[in-house]
């Protein structure tokens, strides 16, 4: 007689002792624009750019237990004879958490879920800036944590309620 296993969903699914999950269930490419648009004359530019790095991160509820964090990443090189390349990447990752305390979610979500995906987008970004010709732009690490806490420091220096400034806030920062 054979035993029956349980598989890791059906525990997890299973789980009704409160204890805090978390698990990354996918993670895509929800929007990537690579542009060239100085081409092929910038080739012949002898000055090299400058490199402007944006970087956002949006967070969107899908269910009550599954999040969509996106990292969205604006690379743009230039010089006095003008853009060299673009690149706008929209990196996203679905999030299941269960059991995880209220305060406990910005820190996650805005700190934790894009520190995850950042790898991945900066493979993106990379390849995408070699496919225009150029060489690869490898993006210095950011620190997830210290935007978090700048963005909490600017949400409470504002006057009113500073807990719904953070929560009504879209969380940004440069690199």
């Amino acid at each position: 007689m054979a035993e029956q296993e349980t598989t890791p969903d059906v525990a997890l699914n299973g789980s009704q002792d409160g204890i805090p999950e978390v698990g990354a269930i996918a993670q895509y490419i929800k929007d990537l624009s690579a542009e060239n648009p100085s081409a092929p004359q910038v080739f012949q530019w002898p000055t090299t750019p400058q490199l402007d790095v944006q970087f956002n991160i949006n967070v969107n509820r899908i269910s009550e237990e599954v999040h969509e964090v996106i990292l969205r990443i604006e690379l743009k090189a230039s010089s006095d004879q003008g853009a060299h390349f673009l690149v706008d990447l929209a990196y996203a990752g679905l999030f299941g958490l269960r059991n995880i305390p209220d305060e406990a979610l910005p820190p996650f979500l805005l700190v934790e879920a894009p520190r995850l995906l950042f790898p991945f987008a900066r493979q993106v970004v990379a390849e995408a800036v070699q496919n225009l010709g150029f060489p690869p732009v490898l993006l210095d690490p950011i620190d997830f944590g210290a935007a978090y806490m700048a963005q909490i420091e600017a949400a409470n220096a504002q006057p009113g309620d500073g807990d719904q400034a953070l929560a009504d806030a879209e969380p940004a920062g440069n690199a």
